[in-house]
């Protein structure tokens, strides 16, 4: 359905859409006036250490002098204590009853807080800022005493920036009011669909139910370029926002999920919508298993959702639990698109390709970013859009800086090319595409597949070894071993044009498998830690993104961080995610009738293997790119796991056909009844 068909709708269906869309405009203009401001107060406090300690030189007896950015740990341990239920109750006891939040102060790295109160009454506000202020001294005063340290030695607070004048909000006001503008005409908009699916539905009680377009269009819908306006054309958009704009970059009032390809997005599920209501659209037979998978991830965020908000759970985590719900609407509207809303196999293919190439361009700037020891995402700036990421710098391990394009972070540049290999591979060796040049086929294989060691990550390595391992011994012998060839003569080049890499990447392993590495003795720390987190709540978790870095510490681990966001349920949920990837791909292999379907299949299960284990080296779907890429490929793995089973069956319901049973002829075909040709003819959407 094109942009004209929806105006068209929405114009017949008048009468819905213009008053809900009044009252939303009356009810977000008498929010804009009736709403109080918000206010907020800022104050600052540091953590100096002990009069003990300050007396030695240089100091010379003044304690501001020797701050101590050792006393980090500290300040760590006095903002979960300010942040706990204990300490809630305690200041709701002395008045403070209005949001409040603590946290390190922003581009510093000692122990430096800042604390913030947010309410309506700017008088209140101050005077609860003031006294926040000095419950943060007192904690810190009662957290040493109870542990029977010497007056002598306690570490003492001083406030840095006393308490500020509140300075008003209006941002979140406008929120507000755009929250429910939007919402109101969201609901005119599906209401008006609702409403014609009804009436199609009444024009079609004469034909039987038959496909029929009652309203058709004075000349056919005209697409860019020439090309059809269809589910194909709007992913490709997609795509292009989430590859080439920084996935860090993002509306502030969304925080991470608020990145441009997630807005259009949702915007897409939207036109899905609409299309689907009114018939346009029908799901394809057989391509149902990811959105069934879909169902019950979805399930696992709603109950998480709910225990989250059967728990005294902070502002801030309230926030990012809606915040998790929007992100779970971004993931079905991929999947519903891709899996139901392409409808022809060719146009199928097109996304395919599309997304190959994106990925290569992504990797190339990779290259940029290695060798010229830079980030080039830092000199992209949008108007609007501002960075969910804080202390986004060029990382560097051993000797290289960590490459990682337009993604957020390298374990993500490295997760994101390892999933699309294999469909750059099953491309290059596609007959279809032998009359391309051997660059076409074979460049964006080398990109991407050249990009993996520049990361400097295990992650990277072991993806690209589990592609190796599921793609070549499937392999005729000849490719097979042409192919051992040229991962050796890799190795070669990389040793001879790049010093260090090979070794530093063989070091990384040798490392991990002694148990001497930093970062892997950091995460099963961690891992420690989040124990008590996710006993506490095992079943539903503590609500679906509110395991936020800021307020608790990075897993590294999406099944140790689902753990504790959604409980064994979600790590069920994403399980059967994996396993969904997996079985479209072995299901594919195997009903295939031609050589380029099985490959396309074993690229299918090698990109569903290697999400499965690289979900257990980093926080894979809290990364916008990743996980959008990941959908998306579980959503083509059904669609075209639909396509190879129809295609299967025709053939093997021709192959009965031009067998007749002995003794008998083929029957001439049947003339159509009269009745039946006497139905209308369906018209093409």
């Amino acid at each position: 359905m094109s942009l004209s068909e929806i105006f068209a709708v929405l114009r017949r269906r008048w009468y819905f859409m213009v008053p809900i869309t009044l009252v939303s405009l009356v009810a977000g203009v008498y929010l804009f006036r009736t709403v109080p401001l918000s206010y907020e107060s800022q104050s600052s406090v540091a953590l100096l250490d002990s009069t003990a300690v300050a007396k030695v030189a240089p100091t010379y007896g003044n304690p501001i002098s020797n701050a101590g950015g050792s006393l980090v740990v500290t300040a760590d341990v006095l903002i979960r204590t300010l942040e706990s239920s204990d300490a809630a109750k305690d200041l709701q006891g002395l008045g403070v009853t209005d949001v409040y939040t603590v946290d390190f102060a922003t581009d510093t790295s000692g122990p430096l807080l800042t604390l913030t109160v947010t309410g309506h009454d700017q008088a209140k506000v101050l005077k609860e800022t003031s006294i926040f202020t000095t419950f943060a001294g007192d904690q810190m005063k009662a957290l040493q005493t109870a542990a029977g340290i010497p007056p002598a030695y306690l570490v003492q607070t001083a406030p840095i920036v006393l308490p500020q004048i509140p300075v008003s909000q209006s941002k979140t006001r406008i929120q507000d009011v755009v929250g429910v503008v939007v919402a109101g005409i969201t609901g005119g908009f599906l209401l008006c669909f609702g409403f014609e699916a009804l009436m199609l539905a009444r024009r079609r009680r004469p034909f039987f139910g038959a496909r029929i377009n009652p309203w058709p269009l004075k000349r056919a819908p005209r697409g860019f370029f020439g090309k059809p306006r269809d589910a194909t054309a709007i992913l490709t958009v997609y795509m292009a926002l989430a590859f080439f704009i920084p996935s860090d970059l993002a509306l502030p009032a969304l925080g991470g999920v608020g990145t441009p390809a997630n807005v259009f997005a949702l915007l897409a599920l939207l036109w899905y919508v609409a299309n689907w209501l009114c018939d346009r659209i029908v799901p394809a037979p057989g391509t149902r298993t990811p959105r069934l998978a879909m169902c019950l991830l979805s399930a696992a965020v709603l109950l998480a959702y709910l225990a989250d908000a059967t728990r005294n759970s902070s502002h801030s985590e309230v926030l990012a639990a809606d915040r998790g719900l929007i992100g779970l609407m971004v993931w079905v509207s991929l999947v519903v698109l891709v899996s139901a809303g392409i409808q022809t196999r060719e146009r199928l293919d097109t996304m395919m390709r599309r997304m190959v190439v994106m990925g290569t361009v992504v990797a190339l700037l990779g290259y940029y970013d290695f060798f010229s020891a830079t980030n080039i995402a830092d000199s992209i700036s949008i108007p609007g859009l501002h960075s969910s990421v804080t202390g986004i710098s060029a990382m560097d391990r051993g000797s290289f800086t960590r490459p990682r394009s337009t993604t957020a972070q390298p374990l993500e540049f490295g997760g994101m090319l390892a999933i699309l290999v294999p469909f750059a591979i099953h491309q290059a060796l596609d007959p279809v595409r032998r009359h391309t040049s051997l660059i076409r086929r074979w460049g964006p294989v080398a990109a991407m597949a050249g990009a993996l060691p520049l990361t400097v990550s295990r992650t990277s390595i072991i993806g690209a070894v589990i592609v190796a391992l599921v793609m070549l011994p499937r392999w005729k012998p000849a490719r097979r071993w042409t192919a051992i060839g040229l991962l050796l003569g890799s190795l070669a080049g990389f040793k001879v044009i790049i010093p260090g890499l090979i070794g530093t990447i063989t070091g990384l392993f040798s490392s991990f498998l002694s148990n001497t590495d930093s970062s892997t003795q950091a995460r099963t720390v961690k891992y420690a830690e989040i124990v008590p987190y996710i006993l506490e709540r095992p079943l539903f978790g503590r609500g679906f993104g509110t395991f936020m870095p800021d307020l608790y510490f990075f897993t590294d681990n999406q099944y140790m961080l689902t753990m504790a966001e959604m409980g064994g349920l979600g790590v069920l949920a994403l399980l059967v995610l994996f396993a969904t990837g997996i079985h479209q791909g072995g299901a594919i292999r195997r009903l295939a009738r031609t050589d380029s379907d099985r490959e396309l299949g074993q690229a299918f299960f090698a990109s569903a293997l290697v999400s499965l284990v690289i979900a257990a080296t980093f926080d894979a779907l809290g990364f916008a790119m990743f996980a959008g890429l990941f959908f998306l490929i579980l959503g083509a793995g059904g669609s075209y796991l639909g396509f190879i089973r129809r295609e299967a069956r025709e053939a093997a319901e021709t192959d009965g056909a031009d067998r007749p049973a002995a003794g008998t002829e083929a029957a001439p075909s049947d003339p159509l009844p009269a009745a039946r040709a006497s139905e209308p003819q369906l018209v093409e959407s």
